[in-house]
């Protein structure tokens, strides 16, 4: 019997009849699909050709995309010179531990949020409006880890003890562990969001993602250092998490603005005592972290300012999503936080407008 391998010009001269055959049938297919309409696109579980951009049904999406673009920025354009005499000269030791350790949750959390929206979110959706604006979130979870190893690096820190604190330090480790039982189970490419139990886990982890991760553990913990930054010190660290906390204030708008389509269009009933409770860890878990950062108090910023802050920002990512507030009454003690998106050359730069909505979120006029 004749080996195909052998002879590859007579296996394709034999197939070619079958070949053409097949390709007629596949360009029949394709001639007579119905043309893509914005209507039927869907955030998850669509049908329509996820290659296709337009006609737009989530203008919005395309919008969160171009703003993104506007907020161009490179760690290596900050200087960092003066940052390295605070930190060998004026910082006390307190605000060292402070500093050191705000930035090894950092280190470790741009991975986790560049891998959660690469592995569990952005290949999940099928309408390439919010896969476009994903794409460039995941570019931007990787500048921010630049940023901080520029840091690390600049100042000359440790960084084999820095990034391995999160495995040493249970009150760092307990807010990573906290995210990736969240976020692991839907990383899997096998997820059936077509089955109302796992789309159900998809949809509470990416709440988890965008209100809690991103929305308020990292939009808000950047406070600590920012209180140096407003007393003069390291002012180069503070410009470049002020360039963060912008790509932030979109990413965890992005996410509730998606969440809540995805709640409308699939009729996903979320548990309210579970989302309740999940605050409530997430509560509990940050009370432990900033009670080490704080263990010896820094001027400017107390443990107690933190927290209450932390639970206004929670108030507002829940109204935003449309639950209750879990903490009713929290007071805003740090009313400067928002505007620490704003740098203080904007007035001048490119001659663009920034526009503040509530809860921090930004575009550009």
């Amino acid at each position: 019997m004749s080996n195909l391998w052998d002879d590859p010009l007579s296996a394709s001269t034999n197939n070619t009849k079958e070949g053409l055959d097949n390709q007629a049938k596949v360009t029949s297919s394709a001639s007579s699909v119905e043309p893509v309409k914005a209507e039927d696109k869907r955030v998850v579980n669509g049908l329509t050709d996820v290659n296709q951009l337009a006609p737009f049904k989530y203008p919005w999406a395309w919008n969160f995309f171009l703003n993104a673009n506007k907020n161009h920025w490179s760690p290596l354009d900050i200087k960092m010179d003066q940052d390295v005499s605070d930190y060998n000269h004026e910082l006390t030791d307190a605000e060292k531990h402070v500093f050191q350790n705000v930035m090894s949750y950092l280190t470790t959390s741009g991975i986790l949020a560049m891998r959660n929206i690469g592995l569990a979110v952005m290949e999940k959706m099928t309408a390439p409006e919010l896969q476009i604006y994903q794409a460039r979130q995941i570019y931007e979870e990787g500048l921010h880890t630049s940023a901080y190893q520029h840091c690390v690096e600049a100042i000359g820190l440790d960084q084999g003890d820095l990034y391995n604190r999160y495995r040493l330090i249970p009150e760092i480790d307990q807010k990573i562990q906290m995210s990736n039982r969240y976020l692991d189970p839907v990383m899997r490419p096998d997820l059936d969001l077509n089955k109302a139990d796992e789309l159900g886990q998809f949809t509470l982890a990416y709440l988890f993602f965008s209100a809690v991760f991103e929305g308020n553990w990292l939009y808000h913990g950047f406070s600590p250092i920012f209180s140096l930054q407003r007393r003069g010190l390291m002012k180069g660290t503070g410009e470049m998490l002020q360039f963060i906390m912008r790509d932030k204030s979109l990413h965890y708008s992005f996410g509730i603005r998606a969440i809540r389509q995805i709640l409308k269009e699939n009729q996903v009933n979320l548990d309210p005592t579970k989302v309740k409770n999940m605050w409530l860890e997430a509560e509990a878990a940050e009370s432990k972290y900033v009670n080490f950062l704080l263990q010896h108090p820094i001027d400017g910023y107390t443990s107690n300012e933190h927290m209450e802050q932390h639970r206004y920002i929670a108030n507002q990512r829940a109204l935003e999503l449309g639950f209750a507030e879990p903490f009713p009454g929290a007071q805003n003690t740090l009313p400067w936080l928002n505007g620490q998106i704003k740098l203080s050359g904007d007035n001048h730069h490119n001659d663009s407008h920034i526009n503040q909505h509530e809860g921090g979120a930004l575009s550009w006029d």
